[in-house]
């Protein structure tokens, strides 16, 4: 698996993760979100110079003229609920993709809550056959939901390529998927990657709940 990690590169992504982070800007939901949005027109532009292009005739009010657009067949996959201001990052950009939502939440094993679980119970998704999936979820601690995300896809049919893209990512999670998705033809984007979870399997330092700081918190 590729990674690129956009904390090693001087980029306006590194301003919106600082605000992701920062204590005294968390408590504005909005401000949250719409980060989280931005950080998504960014990857997506940064995941556009990957793809297939094909040259396009068009005519002007005065004459004809040619451009180079995307030829893949793109689908947004998400997983439920933070995904959603990563997801419409992506689709403010790549406005034609199909779209592809999946719940997957986390619980705990034991009660110490030191095991993790992870349970999908919903999808909607068009037919991935030969599409260019790009599957994003902004926290990718254990690498747990991207996997059975992923894999509940699939029911849906074999992509031609896989993309991911999370916000923050942990390193024990990046290491899973690198075993998991061998090789280069899969590649991950991360806004930064953080050096460990703690034992409850949070991100450190990470931002805390994603999805609460989006939303408030659930029971």
């Amino acid at each position: 698996m590729k990674i690129i990690d956009f904390s090693k590169q001087n980029t306006i992504i590194g301003k919106y993760v600082s605000e992701l982070r920062d204590v005294r800007i968390q408590s504005d939901r909005l401000r949250f979100r719409q980060n989280v949005i931005r950080i998504g027109h960014a990857m997506a532009y940064e995941i556009s110079k990957s793809l297939d292009y094909v040259t396009k005739k068009l005519t002007t009010p005065l004459a004809d003229a040619v451009a180079d657009v995307p030829k893949d067949d793109i689908v947004i996959a998400t997983v439920f609920r933070a995904g959603l201001p990563l997801h419409q990052g992506f689709l403010d950009v790549f406005d034609d993709a199909g779209n592809a939502f999946v719940s997957a939440y986390r619980y705990y094993e034991d009660r110490e809550g030191t095991k993790v679980g992870v349970k999908i119970e919903y999808i909607a998704s068009p037919d991935l056959t030969g599409k260019t999936l790009i599957l994003v979820d902004p926290m990718l601690a254990t690498g747990g939901s991207m996997e059975l995300a992923y894999k509940a896809f699939l029911t849906k049919g074999q992509p031609k390529r896989l993309i991911m893209a999370s916000i923050i990512a942990a390193e024990p999670g990046v290491a899973y998927l690198e075993d998991i998705f061998p090789g280069e033809n899969v590649v991950l984007y991360c806004a930064a990657v953080d050096p460990i979870l703690n034992a409850h399997k949070y991100i450190v330092p990470g931002l805390g709940d994603a999805g609460d700081l989006m939303y408030g918190e659930k029971l």
